[in-house]
């Protein structure tokens, strides 16, 4: 029935598309959907390289039963265990009960703590390599990108690296699979999204398996989310390269929580000083409205970021709390800082925004601004100067990438 996309000579793309999930993770809004990737090699022998969603499982099987016409599947290659793409693993044992998992000592782990399956495995380990026929497979690890168990499959005689999560962006496939077939413009933003929610911790790991990869020849990166890359591997590996040295743009994240307005009035005038001060991208996020996926993209794309929060309870603005919470988990770097707060009657949310980039380790400006109820002149004057402060060290801010990680 299906009509499979053919990749480069006997590779298949056999993945889908969900345009139904609201959160990827629970966590993460899907305003584009996202595609589960996978991909089936025919040779002598065939194999599968990761699964996808148990959600989506049936037109999934149909698709590897429409290309095979009848063979069996000889191996199952687990990139990655993370049951959006191994959440079918389970089904196409039913349906190939010869079947053999690939994986290495972690994944063979995961595969009976999360399905319970057992036997038909082949171990594999750093650089080992599969024979199918003309196809031959090699297995680079690349742990902590961003599952200890995480690895990705290199094809040699077409050159083509299937990347597991890495490379990887939010988004359906709409039609086209391969990039040069299709308007990308969509996928930028959603590679920095996807990058800094889910990958962004791990840095150092991206680093390491970037050195790791630089001596092979790759013609196609095949991720198991988006698109193939062809056409803009190069970018997309600077792409990652950037974010994972936690190399920033000129630019000034300004994220606020208000109740009543006051502390947005205060967030309003520190983005007149920030612009004042010449610089161009100036993104403002109300906690209350944004997201925090997006908020967390730019403050990866971003060098400066100033936060704002009335004290809540003695504390700070809970959305402003959680949010600092994320960034403190990922261990973001190399960033210059600068806070501001509003109070009734008992001040802490500047002091707590203060500990927190203590925390971080950050550069920050020196002025902090905490006004009692509605802003007065004197602290109007103070916005604008932290603005312009966290500006000018924005401006001179200098990163050797070799250390920025």
């Amino acid at each position: 029935m299906f009509q499979n996309q053919e990749i480069t000579k006997d590779v298949f793309y056999v993945g889908v598309n969900d345009r139904q999930k609201h959160k990827f993770e629970n966590m993460l809004p899907l305003p584009q959907g996202v595609s589960y990737n996978s991909y089936l090699i025919v040779d002598e022998k065939t194999a599968l390289v990761d699964t996808v969603d148990i959600a989506m499982g049936d037109i999934f099987i149909e698709k590897i039963q429409s290309q095979l016409q009848g063979r069996t599947l000889d191996y199952l290659i687990i990139n990655h265990m993370e049951p959006d793409h191994s959440g079918s693993l389970k089904l196409l044992r039913k349906y190939y009960p010869e079947m053999q998992i690939v994986g290495n000592s972690k994944t063979l782990d995961m595969v009976y703590g999360f399905y319970e399956v057992t036997g038909k495995t082949l171990e594999i380990k750093d650089e080992d390599t599969l024979v199918l026929g003309k196809h031959k497979l090699q297995f680079h690890l690349t742990p902590m990108v961003h599952w200890p168990e995480t690895m990705m499959t290199y094809e040699i005689t077409e050159q083509i690296l299937f990347s597991g999560d890495a490379f990887g962006c939010f988004g359906t496939l709409d039609g086209a699979v391969v990039d040069e077939n299709m308007n990308v413009d969509k996928y930028w933003d959603e590679m920095t999204r996807y990058y800094a929610n889910i990958v962004g911790k791990y840095g150092s790991a991206v680093q390491k398996a970037l050195k790791k990869l630089t001596p092979l020849d790759i013609n196609y990166i095949c991720s198991t989310h988006g698109p193939v890359w062809k056409e803009y591997i190069t970018k997309v590996v600077d792409v990652y390269d950037q974010l994972s040295r936690y190399e920033t743009n000129e630019g000034v994240v300004i994220v606020y929580g208000s109740m009543y307005g006051n502390t947005e009035l205060m967030a309003e005038t520190v983005a007149q000083g920030v612009a004042q001060a010449g610089i161009k991208d100036v993104i403002i996020h109300n906690v209350s409205k944004s997201d925090p996926s997006v908020i967390i993209q730019d403050i990866f794309k971003y060098r400066g970021l100033i936060v704002g929060s009335p004290t809540y309870c003695n504390e700070l603005y809970p959305e402003v709390e959680s949010l600092l919470s994320k960034i403190e988990i990922r261990g973001i770097k190399n960033h210059i800082f600068g806070c501001f707060g509003s109070y009734t009657w008992a001040s802490a949310a500047v002091k707590r925004l203060t500990t927190f980039v203590e925390t971080m380790k950050w550069t920050s400006a020196e002025i902090m601004v905490d006004e009692k109820q509605g802003l007065k002149k004197d602290n109007y004057q103070a916005c604008l100067e932290l603005g312009s402060q966290v500006a000018a060290l924005v401006k001179s801010f200098k990163c050797d990438p070799p250390h920025c990680v």
